[in-house]
């Protein structure tokens, strides 16, 4: 790839083809971020763009107003081959079908989904998901991954895609980053999928608020009192939250000590909890 910076190439015309990977941003049935369409990775802002830069999704496009564009060239560098269009924000707003006030934009095509194996290998702590739909919920998970030193997130049955525009920009990024694989299976055979992960000797860990079930800073050591050298920690949907089938799958069940009067916390917020909980163990060592 050419290591020479982009020209920005002037755009006027909202019905430009060019402007296609940013059409209709707001509708359902033609959006160009999701598989029934383009298929496509859209990154919004500055700092999501420029991961986006830096990830292994192919760079389609970038679309921004004169003042975005400017400010981000002069400290991002751009392959040659991406082209780069200046657009007001009314002919934005026009493509994308409302105002985008970030005022800058990219479109990257999906690159190969990893393998469960290959997001597992070295890694010391995961994150896996069950029936977690909400694309908002799903970003903010990203984001505490990356801060709290997860390696991988494994999708079971019943995800939403973590590759959605939303969870893309609430995740800062991050979803674009921290690498991820989905664990094959329905509602209730996906779970078989955690056999492999104690095969290669990880402790896997279920939340729940379930009263009975140990303290979140307890489950995260062995036996000796001591972390664990490899955690796997999974979550499920907000309100039903996992599944019988899946937390029988695990070693053991995990609760986060709740204020009277209150009986969980949002599934992203429990699991960065529970993240804490584990990276504290392991500074601890």
């Amino acid at each position: 790839m050419n290591e020479k910076q982009a020209t920005t190439i002037l755009v006027s015309d909202p019905e430009d083809p060019r402007l296609d990977d940013f059409r209709d941003l707001n509708h359902s049935d033609s959006r160009p971020d999701l598989p029934g369409g383009k298929g496509l990775v859209v990154a919004e802002g500055p700092l999501v763009v420029g991961r986006l830069l830096e990830s292994r999704f192919p760079v389609r496009a970038i679309v921004g107003f004169g003042n975005r564009l400017e400010s981000f060239l002069a400290e991002t560098p751009v392959p040659e081959d991406v082209p780069v269009y200046e657009v007001t924000r009314e002919t934005l707003r026009q493509v994308a079908g409302f105002d985008m006030h970030r005022g800058l934009l990219a479109a990257a095509d999906r690159a190969g989904e990893l393998s469960v194996e290959e997001v597992t290998e070295g890694a010391r702590t995961l994150v896996v998901l069950e029936g977690v739909g909400d694309h908002e919920n799903i970003g903010a998970l990203f984001r505490s991954a990356a801060g709290l030193g997860v390696d991988g997130v494994l999708f079971g049955s019943g995800c939403a895609d973590p590759l959605y525009r939303r969870s893309v920009r609430v995740s800062m990024g991050h979803v674009l980053r921290v690498p991820f694989a989905r664990l094959e299976g329905g509602y209730t055979t996906w779970q078989r999928g955690l056999e492999a992960l104690h095969d290669e000797g990880f402790r896997t860990v279920s939340l729940t608020p379930d009263e009975n079930a140990a303290h979140v800073a307890d489950a995260v050591l062995g036996p000796d009192g001591k972390p664990v050298e490899r955690l796997a920690l999974l979550v499920g949907a907000e309100g039903p939250g996992l599944t019988e089938h899946a937390m029988r799958a695990t070693h053991v069940r995990a609760r986060i000590p709740m204020a009277p009067g209150t009986d969980s916390l949002n599934v992203a917020t429990s699991a960065a909890v529970a993240l804490y909980e584990r990276q504290r163990s392991l500074r601890a060592e």
